[in-house]
């Protein structure tokens, strides 16, 4: 199977380095590598030209866009730029963040999971953050979610759910619309992968509430989004983000903010959600009945 990889760069000087040396170690190497530098001021490019020089199948190119980080935007402009400049001589696309670093089997697992599950659509393995000299899990979502920083498909999967949205929450709606579509979005706990910077780390508050307004673009609904905000504050451990996330919701319902799902897509969503939701207090009710 031909693995290709986009990596969207915005000054990673101190990270990317590390990112590419796991990627040219694995067991299973990818047919491409494109690292998009988005307008970096740091010694981005110069990592970029080094790996070049060595690695045939690495290659970089350079866009100009907005300073300021915007959870959603400007991570998806610069892939889907990479996207642009590749063929389409693949069967798995990755949207990998520069901060990473990959087990040496991490590809090679990935490519086995693809193979040996026809239904997989997206395929991923966890985010590891280094506290107190150990890497732990970076626990801000369940297990069956694919995080944004390593995110691998199906190409046919890819081209059904219409690419990656160009917005906060594209690296939630692109599982839900894998499974709207019939796809299963599969896991694999045995992949740690090191994650060099904490998520959110440079949001800023209206950066925030851009989650709020993702909920809304997606057609949760306010109790929907009203629980996942308070899920979502409670991984952070911070009330301000899920009075940030209602903001956000609010602000989009009362300026008629564009949806990005369909009607018919979002009744999908809102009810795998609830089943969910339904799911986990019908499985906590049973342990505490037997308790």
């Amino acid at each position: 199977m031909n693995i290709y990889i986009i990596i969207p760069a915005y000054n990673e000087e101190v990270h990317l380095s590390k990112t590419l040396q796991s990627l040219v170690e694995q067991t299973f190497l990818p047919k491409k590598i494109i690292v998009v530098n988005d307008n970096s001021t740091d010694g981005t490019q110069g990592i970029i030209d080094s790996f070049f020089e060595k690695h045939s199948f690495i290659s970089g190119i350079k866009i100009f866009s907005e300073a300021s980080h915007q959870p959603g935007s400007k991570i998806i402009n610069a892939f889907n730029k990479g996207l642009k400049a590749v063929d389409d001589d693949f069967d798995i696309i990755c949207k990998f963040d520069a901060d990473l670093i990959f087990p040496k089997n991490y590809l090679e697992k990935i490519k086995s999971t693809f193979e040996a599950n026809s239904t997989c659509g997206m395929v991923g393995g966890f985010c590891f953050i280094e506290k107190n000299n150990t890497w732990i899990l970076e626990n801000l979502t369940n297990k069956d979610h694919i995080r944004g920083a390593l995110k691998a498909y199906r190409r046919e999967c890819f081209q059904q759910i219409g690419g990656l949205k160009n917005t906060m929450g594209w690296d939630t709606v692109d599982e839900l619309l894998a499974k709207y579509h019939g796809w299963q979005v599969c896991t694999d706990e045995s992949l740690h992968v090191k994650h060099l910077k904490p998520t959110g780390a440079n949001y800023s508050k209206s950066s925030k509430h851009k989650q709020g307004e993702a909920f809304y673009k997606m057609r949760y609904g306010f109790w929907l989004t009203f629980i996942a905000s308070l899920k979502l504050a409670f991984n952070k451990k911070s009330l301000s983000f899920f009075i940030n996330y209602l903001q956000g919701f609010f602000n989009a319902k009362r300026n008629k903010t564009n949806f990005i799902v369909s009607e018919k897509e979002g009744e999908f969503i809102r009810k795998l959600r609830w089943n969910g939701i339904f799911s986990v207090l019908s499985a906590q009710f049973s342990v505490g009945s037997k308790l």
